[in-house]
């Protein structure tokens, strides 16, 4: 007899923020494939500066940070700009600030980067799941059109 997976919401809830491009999405997917709550908070698209912190306070925020480069280089379709790039970290600003973590990803694969936060939950002794928890719809540019909803 197989178990139910358990409910993401009995866990301790992981927030992830970040500049467009910094890999928030692949990031949320690989922590809750190692069964970790952790949900994207497209903060970048919004004025409001505290929005991280609503809507369920966080047990852990991690901040990813992209360049320009890495941004162009990982959405070449969309044209970035130095002032669009400006405008997302004056909107992250205070997210960054509160981050428990904070990654660079420019220079980093997926796998580094999820390692780089793995380790880090694992030193702060974070609970997860057993197993992977249920994956979330992708977001941003990488989204399916008419993605199912969970």
């Amino acid at each position: 007899m197989t178990q139910a997976p358990a409910a993401s919401s009995q866990y301790p809830l992981i927030k992830i923020v970040g500049i467009s491009g910094s890999g928030k999405s692949t990031l949320v997917h690989g922590l809750r494939r190692a069964g970790y709550n952790a949900r994207p908070v497209s903060q970048e698209h919004s004025g409001i500066p505290d929005l991280w912190a609503q809507f369920d306070r966080p047990h852990v925020l991690i901040y990813l940070y992209v360049d320009l480069a890495g941004q162009t280089s990982r959405r070449p379709n969309i044209g970035w700009t130095a002032q669009a790039h400006a405008e997302e970290e004056t909107r992250l600003a205070h997210a960054r600030q509160h981050a428990d973590l904070r990654i660079d990803t420019s220079q980093l694969t997926p796998d580094a980067v999820c390692g780089v936060a793995l380790a880090y939950l694992r030193h702060r002794r974070v609970a997860h799941a057993p197993g992977p928890l249920p994956p979330l719809p992708r977001t941003g540019g990488w989204a399916a059109p008419h993605a199912p909803a969970l």
